[in-house]
């Protein structure tokens, strides 16, 4: 019994570290983003993998694009970061930002494909 609750252990180890600290998936048109950081998203710089997905496939040679912003608020002006991410192959591409603080931050993915064809995905992440 101590042997099997060490292995689970162990497994449940390797498992946690291999999994990322941010991630959200996205579908639109048959188009599948997932958004991906390694470390948690906290105020200040942070980098992050957009990786584009086209039936199940990895989406080569698109052009990809961050817009993160906080709107207005009373006491407060709008902020923004944007971001050409570059790609790193695979499917995957990535990008920096600085979210200047905490709070809820939202993100405009743009994506245009080879073919030209245009997508923009909308979601927020909360510092």
């Amino acid at each position: 019994m101590k042997l099997f609750t060490l292995m689970l252990g162990i497994a449940l180890a390797f498992t946690s570290l291999n999994a990322a600290a941010y991630q959200k998936s996205l579908k639109q048109k048959g188009l599948k983003v997932e958004l991906v950081s390694e470390k948690p998203l906290t105020p200040g710089m942070n980098h992050i993998k957009v990786k584009l997905f086209k039936s199940s496939k990895p989406l080569q040679n698109a052009k990809v694009a961050l817009k993160i912003f906080m709107p207005a608020m009373p006491g407060m002006p709008y902020m923004e970061a944007k971001a050409k991410a570059k790609p790193v192959g695979d499917g995957t591409y990535e990008a920096s930002f600085n979210a200047a603080m905490g709070g809820t931050w939202q993100v405009h993915i743009f994506v245009t494909t080879e073919e030209g064809k245009k997508y923009r995905f909308k979601t927020s992440f909360n510092l």
